[in-house]
């Protein structure tokens, strides 16, 4: 069912809820042909990509309805012009403060286990993520997190909360066998976005509650 979940739509862009377990642009393949670009551009021809979520991530995705759109948002993108924002429920419990912690690793491909990325302090591309407590969840032995990626690395936040030793809960690629089995999907959702819009300038933010608790 082709259902598509629009927070947003104007004569330039367009901002989507993606579901998880739903692919960005199609892959390879027959059965992964279904995915946001091909319903957006079945029902606004224009729609184009202008960045993407893991297939198991849920939220907000940006979308553009022209070319020059495309490539002003893309540029927003790289130049760190847009905020972003997600939640995550991870493994275990971090210590409560009111100021925003730092991780600092660079990531590179693990090319013999593609798609994987890894942490390699030498060769990879710098990179940054924010995170701070939402509510821990000790009944669970788990902890809601906000987090900020100041760099956009494929797998960024799950390999840096992998790497603190928090992995996100139903994780399939990063987690090991018990964190995955305590959710029945990866607990990541893209919950806000905050840009200038490039044909007027004014700031546009939407949001999106995270389908889980």
């Amino acid at each position: 069912m082709n259902v598509l979940a629009v927070i947003h739509e104007d004569a330039d862009l367009l901002v989507l809820d993606k579901p998880a377990g739903l692919l960005c642009v199609p892959g390879r393949g027959e059965d992964k042909q279904d995915c946001l670009s091909a319903r957006a551009q079945a029902r606004w021809p224009d729609a184009l990509v202008v960045h993407r979520l893991d297939m198991a991530t849920s939220g907000l995705v940006l979308m553009a309805r022209n070319p020059a759109m495309q490539r002003a948002l893309g540029d927003a993108f790289a130049g760190r012009c847009v905020h972003k924002r997600y939640e995550a429920i991870v493994d275990g419990l971090l210590p409560v403060s009111d100021a925003w912690s730092l991780i600092d690793a660079p990531l590179i491909a693990d090319w013999p286990n593609r798609p994987l990325q890894k942490i390699d302090a030498q060769n990879g591309k710098p990179s940054s993520t924010r995170w701070r407590v939402k509510r821990l969840l000790p009944e669970r032995d788990a902890t809601h997190l906000w987090l900020e990626p100041l760099t956009g690395r494929s797998h960024q936040l799950r390999v840096h909360l992998l790497s603190i030793g928090h992995p996100i809960l139903g994780d399939a690629l990063y987690g090991s066998e018990a964190v995955q089995r305590r959710a029945d999907r990866l607990l990541l959702h893209a919950s806000e976005l905050e840009f200038a819009h490039p044909a007027d300038g004014r700031v546009l933010r939407f949001e999106s509650a995270p389908p889980f608790a």
